[in-house]
């Protein structure tokens, strides 16, 4: 379970203790089922959920005005990447980072 912290304005609170009044359940379920029920159409991608967990993870920050900017302005395909990549010869960067790591063990 993930823990959040919300800043409700003070009228939209009141309205939750009193939908949790008459539930019988507390602020915070009511909250929690309130959530679940108004998100249950909306579907991720598999690529959204690798986004987020990556994003969780510290494993994916954005790109600074600079690098957008450098990004938008670039005009090289993906077919001369890799054209590149070939000429330039030697292992894949993948073997090369499997090597730095060794064995699992």
């Amino acid at each position: 379970m993930t823990t959040i912290t919300l800043d409700l304005p003070p009228e939209t609170y009141q309205r939750l203790l009193v939908a949790a009044g008459q539930r019988g359940a507390s602020v915070e379920e009511v909250a929690a089922k309130l959530l679940v029920e108004q998100l249950a159409d909306v579907h991720l991608s598999e690529r959204d959920r690798a986004t987020a967990v990556l994003r969780e993870a510290g494993l994916l920050t954005e790109l600074s005005p600079e690098e957008k900017e450098r990004a938008a302005r670039s005009t090289l395909t993906l077919e001369e990447a890799r054209a590149i990549l070939d000429r330039a010869g030697g292992k894949p960067l993948s073997e090369i980072i499997l090597e730095m790591r060794g064995p699992k063990e």
